[in-house]
């Protein structure tokens, strides 16, 4: 079974500074509905106008997952880490037993546009940590690259959840393929572009979950762009 979630009946609050779409219930959004799914607990796609940001703010236990789609943000938190992340770049971190962080768009004249992931932890009250990586176009071209999974196989970013994350880049016509083990989930979230997820048309901005299938086709009708969760 595959529920479309479209992007237009996400939530919504554009605040000037920052413009964002909730694909679950989140801060000022609720609905009994969209309460997360599985182990996802958060996916919000925010625009940052120049020299805008987040603020220190805190997290705790919470797997936090940044994909960038456009620009540049620079983040700072209170491991020690400091690093500006760029398109293509994914950052995880684990928050554990407690952090703060912050996050800003460094340019004067580009906006930055991001995908910000939660996932609950499979342990509570572990020893925050960090880890970032890029993955070119090249890596996710014409397949499905493992970008995050429990055990950082294939040079993934490793995560405190069992959740395999890929992402993928189409062209027109272009076509990858996923098989779901028994008893596996999946969400799937289009970026760029429109595509056909087992015969179901998807758009940027929308989402899809995923239950009782075999088999997952992504068929690109433009140049495209998609993260596929593959999830306990």
């Amino acid at each position: 079974m595959i529920t479309r979630r479209p992007s237009n009946e996400r939530g919504h609050a554009n605040h000037g500074w920052l413009d964002t779409y909730h694909s679950f219930s989140f801060a000022n959004y609720y609905h009994p509905k969209h309460m997360g799914f599985r182990g996802l607990r958060v996916i919000n796609e925010d625009r940052v106008r120049p020299g805008r940001g987040f603020g220190a703010h805190p997290h705790n236990d919470m797997e936090i997952v940044t994909y960038v789609l456009q620009g540049a943000l620079e983040h700072k938190d209170s491991m020690g880490n400091g690093s500006v992340i760029h398109a293509g770049d994914v950052q995880r971190i684990s928050a554990g037993t407690g952090i703060t962080h912050s996050e800003y768009n460094p340019s004067q004249s580009e906006i930055v546009h991001f995908l910000q992931i939660w996932m609950t932890p499979q342990a509570t009250g572990t020893k925050p940590t960090y880890e970032q990586r890029t993955f070119s176009i090249e890596e996710k071209r014409g397949r499905l690259c493992l970008i995050v999974s429990p055990d950082g196989r294939d040079e993934s970013i490793t995560v405190n959840q069992d959740v395999e994350l890929y992402a993928t880049v189409l062209t027109p016509g272009e076509q990858v393929t996923h098989h779901l083990k028994p008893n596996r989930y999946a969400w799937v979230q289009v970026t760029r572009g429109t595509v056909l997820l087992n015969d179901l048309s998807l758009e940027a901005g929308d989402g899809a979950t995923i239950s009782e299938e075999e088999l997952l086709e992504i068929q690109a009708n433009t140049e495209a762009e998609a993260l596929l969760f593959d999830l306990a």
